[in-house]
């Protein structure tokens, strides 16, 4: 009952659906069915409205190995993957496909207050790009046009390192 969608990225193993509980960590460590599960569930933040109209859309996943769940996703902070992978898409309930044009990749700490603060996006989207340009570490020579939506994972190297992809969604 919490699947709102599923979602994609083209060429690549993220191919999932998406969930929205009650709780931000709600599916952390469940799937789909909400059984336990250490690989949990792809998962959008619970302030974020399901049918991905607010301005800033986050999504969690855990980096397992292989490139499971959100495991690619660190991938993206090398040049050739990041450039291969240009494309992903969210398909609601409906039936509604919303493609996204990926536009950057960050390197950020888990408690940083703007990029994972999707409650004040909508006044804030000029900061959260000026916060993307800082912390980038790969982008495309576009302006991001329309919603954007972020896909979350641990990073490699550090305790509370996150690696952010971003997209824009196009509807």
């Amino acid at each position: 009952e919490d699947v709102v969608g599923w979602i994609t990225v083209d060429d690549t193993h993220i191919d999932y659906p998406l969930l929205k509980g009650q709780e931000i960590l709600e599916y952390i460590n469940k799937d789909v069915y909400g059984n336990f599960s250490l690989a949990g569930s792809i998962f959008m933040d619970p302030r974020n409205n399901a049918l991905l109209t607010d301005s800033y859309t986050l999504t969690y996943g855990h980096h397992i190995e292989n490139g499971a769940m959100y495991g690619d996703l660190v991938e993206f902070e090398k040049t050739e993957y990041f450039n291969s992978h240009p494309t992903g898409t969210v398909y609601l309930k409906d039936g509604t496909a919303i493609p996204f044009e990926i536009f950057a990749c960050v390197v950020t700490d888990a408690s940083d207050p703007i990029l994972f603060n999707v409650s004040a996006a909508g006044a804030q989207n000029k900061a959260l790009l000026q916060e993307i340009q800082k912390k980038i570490v790969q982008q495309r020579n576009v302006t991001p046009t329309g919603r954007i939506i972020g896909l979350s994972t641990c990073e490699d190297a550090a305790t509370n390192g996150r690696t952010i992809v971003f997209g824009y969604l196009q509807d």
